[in-house]
């Protein structure tokens, strides 16, 4: 029957002039075509579509058979596997490339989420051969056609694993593959007339090739593990998809210190910023970064006239894209790049000067972001290391400068106590023999001291929450105390003295006398409440505990909680009276 329907729609277009086909004509064409498809007539679609008298129908309306066989292709069916192919191959042929171009792009991107790779690796070849059709006016073309493929692309879940990646169960990096050879003769052709001195900065068909490279550096590429296999030769497959992406911007005439440095160095007020947005994206360009300082991938095309430390300092607005994601391989490529930008500068090199830059301060909050709150425990200890590092990397007075500006911005304790052994660290440091410095000595050191032997809420201060900060900076008091003595006084511990007692030490009794009495009386309460019986004594609960809540408390839980508050404040009160003991030997005359 369909059959029937398809040479009558032929017999009908022979007789009609071949401008003057209407839609009615294309859509019969196509309803009649596709039924004899699905039919299995393949062998007959084929004879009607290669007979040279049908040849302008075919040309004018044969595009149209492109989803039907595009189907039957994928389903890979022996009968009429070879037939469909054949057809389509002649399709591709003598059919106009811009109704190609809609129709392949069309298939494209209606692919079944099971199909896309296998579509897109079928497509890609005959996408190419329409697209070079064009001539020179191509280049919207191609951007479109780029753009559609890695929006299908990126709908393919990303290998973790370096198994996975071998085993490509998706086909993402078939796809990677097939989408390299795709793009080469459009760079061959950037480049061809980049030698022929060609105005590289009007060449659309260079810009669309540069959005394409930086979206895919976006995806799949900073979704990839991306290191290499060692012992191997060859690279695995996305990382050798990100070298070919870095060739092909060398290759259009891309330099990679312009694209680092474009963000720093762009005018606040330019037009068409959302077409800059889409040309070079931040996280595109971190992953770029990425590869050239961690994986050093295309270094050797990066000049050495740059300083570690200004390397650095452009490199900080990419960490801070990667540390502000929640992805795993987003945060460790942020903590690679943080580290190896560091490692490249010498210890206690780094200028004050460069904390007045916002991101010197915004990314160590990110980093402590990491460090406190992502769920992944190597992610922390690793965010840790390169926090220490980060720290170590300052001079003295920049280490004093970003102590303080930590301490005031950290909102937690743990934090803090770390920043404050940093500092103790530091005093040590200079009152060694020939170490002596004016920033951890003296009068420069006493504001960071009043900063750090503070209570951040006075006596209502939470000393269970913010002991880990309580702690260290009673250790600090009680190590200056016994390091600098007072016939010296180096740090000027001994004349501030007087008021480190007054709004410290006395402040810290009456938390603990508060705290104490507080949790006494909750100990009181549930032992009396145990001893008049089940009746009296309440089932789980939740109870807040240093700032966090805790569900489904039974009464033995509260209990041991309550207890292990009282042996904290106990902890906190020997290290205070071992203090005052000190202080009180000491200035006995």
């Amino acid at each position: 029957m369909a059959l029937h329907q398809l040479h009558d729609v032929i017999r009908r277009c022979q007789a009609i002039p071949d401008d003057g086909f209407k839609a009615e004509d294309y859509d019969q064409f196509q309803m009649a075509g596709r039924s004899c498809l699905e039919e299995g007539k393949t062998a007959e679609v084929l004879d009607i579509v290669t007979d040279e008298k049908n040849k302008e129908i075919v040309k004018s309306m044969g595009w149209n058979l492109l989803g039907p066989l595009v189907k039957i292709v994928l389903k890979k069916e022996a009968e009429s596997l070879q037939h469909c192919l054949t057809t389509l191959k002649h399709v591709l042929e003598v059919c106009s490339p811009k109704e190609l171009l809609v129709g392949l792009l069309e298939q494209i991107e209606d692919a079944d989420v099971d199909n896309i790779a296998e579509t897109i690796i079928l497509l890609l070849q005959p996408l190419q051969t329409a697209l070079l059709k064009l001539g020179k006016k191509k280049a919207s073309s191609l951007g479109m056609s780029l753009s559609t493929v890695l929006n299908q692309i990126s709908q393919l879940p990303v290998p973790y694993t370096k198994e996975q990646e071998e085993e490509d169960v998706y086909g993402l990096c078939q796809c990677c593959a097939a989408l390299i050879e795709f793009v080469k003769p459009f760079v061959d052709e950037v480049d061809r007339g980049r030698e022929s001195k060609a105005i590289v900065a009007e060449n659309e068909q260079r810009i669309e090739l540069l959005k394409f490279c930086m979206k895919s550096l976006g995806n799949p590429v900073l979704q990839s593990q991306l290191d290499k296999i060692p012992d191997s030769a060859e690279d695995p497959p996305l990382r050798h998809f990100a070298t070919e992406i870095l060739v092909i911007l060398s290759c259009i005439g891309e330099s990679f210190p312009a694209l680092l440095l474009h963000h720093l160095v762009k005018k606040k007020a330019e037009p068409g910023f959302l077409e800059e947005d889409v040309k070079y994206p931040k996280e595109s360009l971190a992953c770029l970064s990425y590869l050239l300082f961690v994986q050093h991938i295309g270094i050797e095309r990066f000049p050495t006239v740059f300083s570690p430390v200004f390397i650095l300092q452009f490199n900080m607005q990419y960490i801070e894209v990667l540390l502000k994601r929640s992805e795993e391989s987003m945060l460790s490529k942020g903590l690679e790049l943080y580290e190896k930008s560091l490692q490249r500068t010498e210890d206690n090199s780094l200028p004050m000067q460069l904390l007045e830059v916002k991101c010197f301060l915004s990314v160590p909050q990110d980093l402590v972001t990491v460090m406190t709150l992502c769920p992944i425990q190597h992610l922390r200890t690793e965010a840790l290391a390169v926090f220490q590092l980060y720290m170590d990397k300052f001079d003295t007075e920049g280490k004093h400068k970003l102590f303080g500006c930590l301490l005031k911005i950290s909102q937690h304790a743990g934090v803090q106590g770390y920043i404050i052994t940093n500092i103790k660290n530091q005093i040590d440091f200079s009152l060694k023999p020939g170490n002596s410095n004016v920033w951890f000595s003296g009068p420069q050191l006493l504001p960071l001291l009043h900063l750090v032997l503070s209570l951040p809420e006075g006596p209502e201060t939470d000393l269970l929450q913010n002991f880990d900060r309580i702690m260290g900076s009673l250790n600090l008091l009680r190590y200056l105390l016994i390091r600098d003595k007072e016939w010296d006084n180096h740090t000027g511990i001994w004349t501030e003295l007087y008021k480190i007692e007054e709004n410290f030490l006395k402040l810290l009794h009456t938390g603990l006398k508060m705290s104490k009495a507080h949790y006494e009386a909750e100990i009181k309460n549930m032992e009396e409440n145990r001893r008049r019986g089940p009746k009296e004594s309440k089932g789980v609960c939740t109870l807040t505990v240093g700032g966090e809540k805790l569900s489904n408390v039974t009464p033995e839980m509260h209990l041991q909680v309550l207890q292990s508050a009282m042996f904290t404040f106990d902890l906190i009160e020997s290290v205070l009276a071992r203090i005052e003991e000190i202080i009180e030997v000491k200035v006995k005359p």
